[in-house]
């Protein structure tokens, strides 16, 4: 009886979350502006999409530009900046190690919001005029914890002696580093970099507050704006539908990946 129920709830919570977006993506298949009418089969929304005859195209290009950019941008710095820390971390001692991860965890636990406007105060405080540049920095802030969470693991896991027989056998610091310690690291490394990557892309309040009065959109703060005007432009079905099947297609992968590692391991 628990398992059924178990059951049902996990289906239960799967059409909760996944009918609006098989919705969406059912409805970017016509032409209709309305989300619900179902006007035919067309693929004239994808086309405008790419083609760019559409109204408002060129903020909407825009901001999809903007996001991909600040978001590979933040994850790149902010997986550099959060392994490094996260080797510094693991090099501390105990009760200054418990201190900085504890530290490290709040900024995870805070709403986005109060670090938005966090942020901004700050920007505002040290007199740094807010746009593009503060948009990234904002980013790559609230993004190098989670990186920092994902290397950590994978620290406590390696084997010390390993790094410390590499310096033994004559291998410089930097060489230990590049060729021993980082090929370990680098599981944890990327699974921080797609999680940064992913948290900057789907960011609304830190941007909102950071982006200054300079009419820097992203897709958050695009979607925003044109839903206060009273309705979503229709060729954001399309966009919303090719990112879900994107991220589905790559987390299937990563799985994939995972099991046949886990596989050979195994054999």
């Amino acid at each position: 009886m628990k398992r059924f129920f178990a059951q049902c709830y996990i289906w239960l919570l799967l059409i909760v979350l996944y009918a609006p977006i098989v919705f969406i993506a059912i409805f970017s298949f016509t032409e209709s502006k309305v989300l619900g009418n179902w006007t035919g089969f067309s693929t004239k929304l994808y086309s405008n999409l790419f083609t760019g005859d559409m109204q408002g195209t060129g903020s909407l290009m825009t901001a999809i530009q903007n996001t991909i950019v600040i978001a590979l941008i933040a994850a790149t710095v902010s997986t550099i900046i959060g392994s490094i820390a996260a080797i510094g971390i693991h090099n501390m001692r105990s009760k200054a190690k418990q201190a900085i991860t504890f530290m490290n965890n709040i900024p995870m636990l805070n709403p986005d919001i109060i670090t938005g406007v966090s942020l901004f105060l700050l920007f505002v405080f040290l007199h740094i005029s807010q746009g593009y540049m503060t948009v990234v920095l904002a980013h790559i802030t609230f993004c190098t914890p989670y990186v920092v969470l994902n290397v950590l693991p994978r620290l406590t896991q390696m084997n010390p002696n390993i790094y410390e027989a590499a310096l033994d056998l004559g291998a410089t610091p930097f060489q230990a580093l590049r060729k021993v310690l980082l090929p370990m690291l680098k599981p944890g490394m990327i699974s921080g970099f797609i999680l940064a990557f992913t948290m900057s892309l789907d960011d609304f309040a830190v941007t909102f507050f950071t982006r200054g009065t300079i009419g820097l959109d992203t897709l958050s703060t695009y979607i925003y704006t044109d839903a206060r005007k009273g309705g979503l432009t229709p060729e954001l079905r399309p966009l919303i539908t090719i990112m879900f099947v994107g991220i589905l297609i790559l987390l299937i992968t990563i799985n994939l990946r995972k099991m046949r590692n886990t596989k050979n391991e195994i054999e």
